[in-house]
């Protein structure tokens, strides 16, 4: 039986790796990784992965390697520097205030196509949908590149999207999760990731049932109504 696979994030990681190591394509810096991680590689075994690893891994072959080389490789390996796998988009559709009665905002943390398979704080952008009961509307595309020098990366990305009534990710950290709240973002979790339109289908059918009371309140609608023993309508 063949290696097991890896995703498409994590080989376009590698691959980027790889070209800021001298004299390394991927085959080679693959060969190193499972010589010094084994196999299966995964985010999490990289996560890990030091400096000093990477330097002595294969007999000493990146011993030579400059640090700030290997850093800017370990950044690409542990998922701190964003990753777009670059796949042609939709173009966006128009949109104005008031289009469309009764829908809410929501983004999607993706790396590549429309496809939500980001982390919240390392995804190289957000897809923005108008979401209602009928419709789906991709409406901008925003990237994360430029909150990198930022002092508190996750503070900026949750301001990135602060128009958003949800944000759907692959995962998110606590104190991420608390900056987005905090602007009243409320943060989904679909850990096995998905195509992003057929994700929010899902967020349709919640519209266009019983939604729980904040979301009713975004969407403009009176929260259902509780009857209660007596017979009287309750909120």
């Amino acid at each position: 039986m063949g290696a097991p696979a890896i995703s498409q994030e994590l080989a376009l990681r590698i691959g980027l790796a790889a070209r800021v190591l001298p004299d390394t394509d991927v085959q080679r810096l693959m060969k190193v990784l499972v010589g010094a991680l084994g196999m299966p590689l995964t985010e999490q075994k990289l996560s890990q992965l030091t400096a000093q690893q990477l330097r002595t891994a294969a007999d000493d072959e990146f011993a030579a390697v400059s640090l700030p080389q290997i850093k800017q490789a370990l950044d690409y390996l542990w998922g701190k520097t964003p990753v777009e796998i670059t796949e042609e988009l939709p173009p966006l559709a128009p949109y104005r205030e008031g289009d469309m009665p009764g829908s809410i905002r929501v983004a999607v943390a993706s790396n590549g196509g429309e496809k939500l398979d980001g982390h919240f704080g390392t995804c190289a952008r957000f897809l923005v949908y108008q979401v209602s009961p009928e419709e789906i509307r991709l409406i901008d595309v925003r990237r994360t590149n430029a909150g990198d020098t930022a002092d508190d990366k996750n503070n900026w990305r949750a301001e990135l999207i602060r128009d958003c009534h949800l944000v759907y990710v692959v995962s998110i950290g606590g104190p991420a999760a608390a900056k987005v709240v905090k602007r009243d973002i409320h943060p989904v979790k679909v850990v096995h990731g998905g195509e992003a339109r057929a994700v929010l289908t899902d967020t349709q059918q919640v519209l266009a049932g019983s939604p729980p009371p904040w979301l009713a309140k975004v969407m403009g609608k009176r929260p259902a109504l509780a009857v209660s023993g007596d017979g009287e309508e309750q909120e």
